[in-house]
């Protein structure tokens, strides 16, 4: 049996345009719909769902005000933020949502967000699948590379150059932009960074890909590995796992 799904939003053609993506993936079953926090709670605790997909500001109850009440459901489902407003992400993640997407967006990155709550892959109604896509590997080396990277902040969009990025750090499936100055949500994973920031970007751990432009140092711990010291205003340090310690060091050219 698909997944039992639930799409609310106090905007009809949100609602609409949601469940014709949905529709469209054919992952997931739409068992209802709900106009606002209140009718969503009702519905949430009649009817056992696996996932909900939850607009931020609605009339009434708001959508982290649903995520927070779900908590206290026996088996409360996944929730997927879908929202015009991109600075809530980090009340949300801590809400223990699953994915946060900022509207406009498509089916390819719906497909990945239900992927990240629901397990598995996602087929893509051709008898492949996000795996299918991976392992065939010319997909992944014909991704355009970023010329800058879109971050939200007090609202407003800001397009950052790849080159001011000092390193990106992993948080719930988006990423952390470390500046010189200041430390952005980005709407991407650190394993779709890794493949759009090409250059000098080097993934020197599971949870961060660095600017090596930004290098400062290289410090060697006890256990035969490195901490790289940045040049940011903190000088941060970074750490490198021991199996990429000799390629770095080849990149770097020490």
């Amino acid at each position: 049996m698909r997944p039992r799904a639930l799409i609310v939003d106090d905007e009809a053609p949100a609602r609409a345009e949601l469940r014709y993506l949905l529709e469209e993936i054919g992952y997931v079953q739409i068992v209802g719909e709900a106009a606002n926090g209140e009718e969503a709670l009702v519905l949430l605790r009649s009817i056992p769902y696996d996932l909900v997909l939850l607009d931020v500001r609605m009339p009434g109850a708001g959508g982290l005000e649903v995520a927070a009440a779900l908590r206290d459901l026996p088996h409360p489902p996944k929730v997927i933020f879908t929202t015009a407003y991109p600075d809530h992400a980090v009340a949300a993640f801590d809400l223990a949502a699953a994915d946060y997407l900022v509207k406009p967006f498509d089916s390819d990155r719906l497909r990945r967000a239900l992927e990240r709550a629901l397990g598995g892959v996602v087929d893509d109604g051709e008898g492949g699948g996000t795996a299918a896509a991976s392992a065939a590997g010319p997909a992944e080396t014909q991704v355009a590379p970023l010329s800058r990277v879109p971050v939200q902040k007090d609202g407003r969009t800001v397009l950052v150059e790849p080159s001011a990025i000092v390193y990106a750090s992993a948080a719930r499936g988006y990423s952390y932009l470390k500046l010189s100055e200041d430390r952005l949500l980005v709407t991407w994973s650190l394993n779709e960074l890794e493949r759009r920031l090409h250059g000098h970007f080097y993934r020197t751990h599971r949870s961060y890909l660095v600017n090596l432009d930004h290098v400062r140092e290289l410090v060697p711990d006890f256990k035969g590995a490195l901490v790289l010291v940045m040049n940011d205003r903190q000088r941060s340090r970074v750490e490198v796992s021991r199996r990429q310690v000799r390629e770095l060091r080849r990149r770097l050219g020490v």
